[in-house]
Parts: C-alpha cells; sequence; structure tokens
C-alpha cells in the first residue's frame, strides 16, 4: 500500500462561473515523514517545553484523542454520505480534525490576546513541517468544502471518492508521525446515524 496521496485526473467538466476553482494536485505528492526516532531506535514524544508555540486563536480546545476520533467517525459517515457533495465536505472536515490533533500534540498557546482566527492548514505546517505539502493540498480543498456545504454542485463523485481516500491516508500519517497504532477508519465501518452536529 503506498503512503503517498493518490493521484487522480482533474475533471473534464467545463468550469462554470461563479464556482470555485478546482481543487489543484501537487505535482510531488509528499511521503510518508518516518516519526523522530533517538539514537536507540525509540520514538521520541514532544514534552510540553518543546511544543511550538501558536496563536491562542489557533489552539484547540479539544485533545488530541477526542479529534482522533472525530476524524475517524467522521471519515466512516463520509464513506456512506450522499450525494458527492457532502461527502466531500464531511471527508474535508474529518482532514481538519486530524490536523488539529497534530495542534493538540505538537503545539502550544501563546500567552496573550487569543487574537483572530488562524488557518489550521497554516499552522500545521509551521508546527509540523513534514506535513507541509499536505496542509497544502488540503487547504486549496477549503473553498470547495465551503461550496459543497452551501448546496453547489462543486465535486464529482470521483473526487468525492478520492478525497475519502486521502485523508484516509492522512490520517494514517499523521498517526505514524505522532507514533500512535494505526486504527483504519472505514473497514468494518457501519452506516452512521443522524449528525446532532459538526462537532
Amino acid at each position: 500500500m503506498t503512503s503517498q496521496p493518490t493521484r487522480h485526473q482533474q475533471s473534464s467538466v467545463p468550469q462554470q462561473a461563479g464556482r470555485p476553482p478546482v481543487c489543484p494536485q501537487p505535482a510531488l505528492h509528499p511521503v510518508r515523514p518516518r516519526p523522530p526516532q533517538s539514537a536507540n531506535g525509540v520514538r521520541q514524544v514532544a514534552s510540553a517545553d518543546q511544543r511550538a508555540m501558536v496563536p491562542a486563536a489557533g489552539m484547540p480546545r479539544r485533545s488530541r484523542d477526542d479529534l482522533l476520533a472525530a476524524a475517524r467517525h467522521g471519515l466512516a459517515e463520509a464513506a456512506f454520505a450522499h450525494p458527492a457533495g457532502e461527502r466531500y465536505a464531511l471527508a474535508h472536515l474529518a482532514a481538519l480534525r486530524v490536523a488539529a490533533a497534530v495542534l493538540a500534540a505538537r503545539a502550544r498557546p501563546r500567552p496573550g490576546r487569543r487574537g483572530r482566527p488562524v488557518s489550521a492548514w497554516r499552522l500545521l505546517a509551521q508546527v509540523t513541517p513534514e506535513l507541509g505539502e499536505w496542509a497544502d493540498f488540503f487547504a486549496a480543498g477549503a473553498p470547495r468544502r465551503a461550496a459543497a456545504e452551501a448546496g453547489l454542485s462543486v465535486v464529482s463523485i470521483r473526487e468525492a471518492d478520492d478525497l475519502v481516500r486521502q485523508v484516509e491516508i492522512f490520517l494514517g500519517v499523521v498517526e505514524e508521525v505522532l507514533g500512535l497504532p494505526s486504527q483504519p477508519a472505514l473497514i468494518g465501518a457501519a452506516a452512521p446515524v443522524a449528525r446532532s452536529g459538526t462537532d
């Protein structure tokens, strides 16, 4: 199984006026980073003092484990969602929760005012540079997620399916970076119940 995001062809459907641009695919997909190791091969876990400081407004309020669990649930839900726009939006939201889990584990709030909200994707690239290309990839899809959530038909079935698979790979990469055992999100997943909210 490859550890890189799958490359797929761009849709041949002409762009319609008023729609957000098609999410660009990176020319070179990121390689699965190896978790940091000490001299004796034992994985290192960043202490609180080693965590990068980020604006308080960019820090998630939920724990790493809660966010990863929510991401797995959201990804399983996306696999059953219809139409394609809803599947795309749910998968992208799952990726956002995975990014937030990294921030919860690897960052700490900078002292001072919370300030304005900061993009989780930008913070992810700053806190974990080896995930920078993943951050760029998902950041580019944010406008399409917003359009899909607004009910616009901006995503094909294939694009939605591809994103679900890419988010599942991203989740596995993050679990490895954080030194966690991999927990496949889609294998054996049951059809989800009605959602009560996004969080």
